[in-house]
């Protein structure tokens, strides 16, 4: 199949969408967990088995071929592998659990301060040592982890741990979601690899969580979440997002999708109408911040 040259205008842009459609789908699951009695294990097996499926059917009728040479070598095979357990379901998992201890809004943030963690991955790599940018946006994202977690008092928290530690899991696990397939997706369609990463960590969820002991209100409107979350939230952002990477790098492409913290906060602000204190605005705040600081960081790089 015929690959499209990389655009970075092109890449930039999708990689928006895909944002956007993610902090859409943090929203439908902080509904289907408030008003639906849905839950993590219930839903997050279901969204990575369905999605894969669809796509691994896809690849297998119109390209066999990919998959073929895939499974047949052990390094790829293995990768492929690592990828969907420790990338794929792990970022799923931990970020849906934030959800469901916390809201779309704060796990989305706390989430989104997997930029620092890459950078530091990215320092580490390169054999550099980071520089001021670099060490004022660390600083940065512990000041509004801080502010999420106390609101100014020390010694209480404001959200639950458990909402706490899965935030901060999450952003680790976009570390190994972003960096993992680099050399995959140099090889293979990125909706191919989605397809095969969701159904390997969705099947190995599905016999660790069970999904079936749970039993949610499943009506028209909790479908239709159900069906945005899986369709928009997973294929559709998920391959935008993973092209976007494919064009214009891991590092790049982490922040220009910091559109969706802004985007999930406001789905659950105003749809699901989230009450944020002004301790949890200076958080967002300084935490999306670290986003346009490493933006300036990277423009420095390139510059020197």
């Amino acid at each position: 199949m015929k690959q499209m040259k990389p655009n970075k205008q092109l890449g930039i842009l999708i990689t928006l969408a895909g944002g956007c459609l993610w902090g859409l789908s943090g929203a439908c699951g902080q509904f289907l967990f408030s008003e639906k009695n849905a839950c993590s294990d219930w839903l997050v097996p279901i969204r990575l088995v369905t999605a894969g499926f669809l796509l691994t059917c896809f690849y297998l009728v119109r390209h066999p071929d990919f998959s073929r040479r895939i499974w047949s070598g052990k390094k790829s095979a293995l990768t492929l592998i690592g990828y969907g357990i420790l990338g794929m379901m792990l970022c799923q998992y931990s970020y849906f659990k934030a959800i469901e201890y916390s809201n779309a809004g704060t796990a989305t943030v706390l989430q989104y301060l997997s930029p620092v963690l890459i950078m530091l991955v990215m320092c580490i790599r390169e054999k550099r040592l980071p520089g001021v940018v670099d060490i004022v946006a660390v600083l940065f994202a512990l000041t509004g982890i801080c502010l999420l977690a106390t609101h100014g008092q020390t010694g209480s928290l404001a959200v639950s741990s458990r909402a706490l530690f899965w935030g901060l899991f999450s952003a680790f696990t976009v570390v190994l979601y972003n960096l993992i397939p680099e050399g995959l997706m140099k090889e293979y369609p990125t909706p191919f690899l989605l397809g095969w990463a969701m159904l390997i960590g969705g099947v190995l969820l599905c016999i660790l969580r069970k999904p079936w002991r749970y039993h949610p209100v499943m009506d028209a409107e909790s479908l239709i979440c159900l069906g945005a979350i899986i369709l928009l939230g997973t294929i559709a952002s998920f391959s935008l997002y993973m092209q976007g990477v494919k064009w214009i790098g891991a590092e790049k492409a982490s922040l220009y999708a910091c559109v969706e913290p802004v985007a999930a906060t406001l789905f659950s602000c105003f749809w699901l109408h989230t009450a944020f204190t002004g301790m949890d605005v200076a958080g967002f705040f300084c935490i999306i911040s670290t986003l346009f600081l490493i933006t300036l960081w990277g423009k420095n790089r390139q510059i020197s």
